[in-house]
């Protein structure tokens, strides 16, 4: 798993075999998230838009919006609404505003009711209105503002003048009245409209009348997050967690899994590898006490790294590999044939797999199974044994625990001959006839007190 790419499989196998956990986990997480709410006071969020006339350049209404939220328009709000126990350093982060297309301002107020948060956005927005408006008054120059009055009264009085040039113009129908008269009706006419275009163009005029446009609506939901989105998001924080962890856990783990690893580990030769039939994980730890059985309430008690067993061939196939096993172990051994056959304590299928071998070799050569301790391995004496035969699962122990089951063979004097990989594989439904099942295997034993003898 260390080397793998992490698939959807891999995650859809995690699902399947720790739902229980990850369900647990899972209300685990809304229940924190439901308790994270209860500390979070609802809130009303709602919105008053400001339009200014005119062209307006972007960043103008950026310095508006800016303007909108300054501490003399909150101020001025904060004093107007009178609300106890909001202070206005906390009515600052509840009122922020942005421009939007269309030359408008939206200021946005947020409170722990809905009438609130209307009330604040209503109470900002015209104060900004007013302030602006101060703004606009204030920074305009008196001598300035008094200059474009005093031409449009020039203009008017030029008219006039214009006109009385006009009639008193020779009345005659010569080139040269009829010129001038032209040209003072022009004149005349460019000069009003000179004075149009000035009334068009006072940025005070046009820039000064903001409008509030109405008053914001009142909210009808709570601002998020709201206490099912607190729910909700616990619920799926805790739940990937979860699966993180498993992947976290999957990629440290240092058990080996390929038979080259496993044979440097044991320092001996593979064999081969057999199939174990089986539809679900067979091993199950038979533990005791409240912990053991809250392990198997939740379904931590087997591995879900373990590969979805393969559907193999049929019972015949099966036993084949099985003999030439055994037949391996006739040409490696020599007379008399004896052998000690060790399984990990815990490997559920390498034990199945020893009794089957023993059943296949029917004494030629002899068998003897013991289990073996992984945390302190301890193999029985060589007595007339010929070696060891290690069975065992890929996937289920890490070289520092093969290597010390290599260590208490070389104490008793026992030489490890061969391995032998057993993988679970899902049966068939029929089976070879003049076969005996799977699960009908001699008794054998097992144990760290077998001395040896015949099985």
């Amino acid at each position: 798993m260390s080397d793998d790419t992490i698939r959807l499989v891999t995650i859809g196998r995690i699902i399947r075999r720790r739902w229980r956990l990850l369900t647990i986990l899972a209300v685990v997480g809304a229940l924190v998230g439901y308790g994270t709410s209860l500390l979070i006071p609802p809130s009303y969020t709602t919105s008053a838009s400001v339009l200014l006339p005119g062209a307006w350049q972007e960043r103008e209404l950026l310095t508006q919006a800016e303007i909108a939220t300054s501490s003399v328009v909150l101020d001025r709000a904060a004093a107007t609404l009178g609300w106890t126990g909001v202070s206005r350093s906390e009515l600052r982060d509840r009122v922020s505003a942005k421009a939007a297309d269309g030359n408008i301002i939206k200021i946005s107020g947020t409170a722990d009711t809905p009438e609130r948060a209307q009330r604040l956005s209503d109470q900002v927005a015209q104060q900004f209105v007013t302030f602006a408006a101060r703004i606009a008054g204030a920074n305009t120059d008196p001598e300035a503002a008094a200059q474009p009055e005093a031409l449009r009264q020039m203009v008017v009085q030029t008219s006039r003048r214009i006109t009385d040039l006009a009639e008193a113009a020779d009345p005659g129908q010569t080139v040269e009245s009829v010129q001038t008269r032209t040209e003072l009706a022009k004149l005349r006419t460019a000069l009003q409209e000179a004075v149009k275009k000035l009334d068009q163009a006072d940025p005070t005029a046009n820039k000064a009348n903001m409008v509030v446009m109405g008053p914001a609506a009142r909210p009808v939901g709570e601002a998020p997050p709201t206490r099912m989105q607190l729910i909700v998001a616990g619920a799926l924080l805790f739940f990937l967690l979860a699966v993180i962890g498993h992947l976290a856990a999957a990629r440290m783990s240092r058990r080996l899994r390929t038979e080259p690893e496993i044979a440097a580990a044991l320092g001996s030769a593979l064999l081969g590898t057999v199939d174990v039939p089986g539809e679900r994980p067979a091993h199950r730890p038979e533990g005791r006490g409240p912990w053991a059985r809250i392990r198997r309430l939740l379904g931590v008690d087997i591995r879900w790294d373990v590969p979805t067993p393969q559907t193999s061939g049929d019972e015949a196939g099966r036993q084949i590999r099985y003999r030439r096993v055994c037949a391996r172990l006739r040409d490696r051994l020599s007379a008399p044939r004896r052998l000690l056959v060790v399984v990990p304590d815990g490997d559920e299928i390498a034990r199945r797999a020893a009794g089957q071998l023993v059943a296949e070799a029917d004494g030629d050569p002899l068998l003897q199974v013991v289990g073996v301790s992984v945390s302190r391995p301890l193999v029985p004496d060589r007595d007339n044994e010929s070696g060891v035969l290690v069975v065992l699962s890929a996937g289920s122990w890490t070289a520092g625990e093969l290597a010390g089951i290599a260590e208490a063979c070389a104490d008793a004097k026992q030489e490890v001959v061969g391995i032998v990989l057993a993988d679970m594989v899902r049966a068939r439904p029929t089976r070879s006839a003049g076969r005996p099942a799977d699960g009908t295997t001699p008794a054998i034993a097992v144990g760290d007190d077998a001395a040896g003898g015949a099985v």
